[in-house]
């Protein structure tokens, strides 16, 4: 895919996908998801993460490693812009 076609990981529709996947796998009420929010304070486990990340992977079709930079994640944000990162650079799909 060409850096022309890929998605925008600021593209505010890919961020609402993604908050919609984490709210709903995280099993957060979407009003308490936002950014600057920690997963610890909104209580989402690694297990939970693990879950996200193989939702967002049927949903976009691209494969997330488990690697240094997931494991360091401490924010909502973070964990958007290191999916986002990813999609962007591994889109199979529209």
């Amino acid at each position: 895919m060409s850096v022309e076609t890929a998605p925008n990981p600021t593209d505010p529709a890919m961020v609402e996908r993604l908050l919609a996947i984490i709210s709903k796998e995280g099993m957060v009420a979407p009003e308490k998801l936002s950014l600057d929010a920690t997963l610890d304070t909104l209580g989402v486990a690694s297990v939970d993460v693990v879950v996200i990340l193989l939702a967002i992977e049927e949903e976009f079709g691209v494969y997330i490693p488990v690697n240094n930079e997931l494991s360091e994640i401490k924010t909502v944000g973070d964990l958007v812009q290191e999916l986002a990162k990813h999609i962007t650079a591994n889109s199979v799909k529209p």
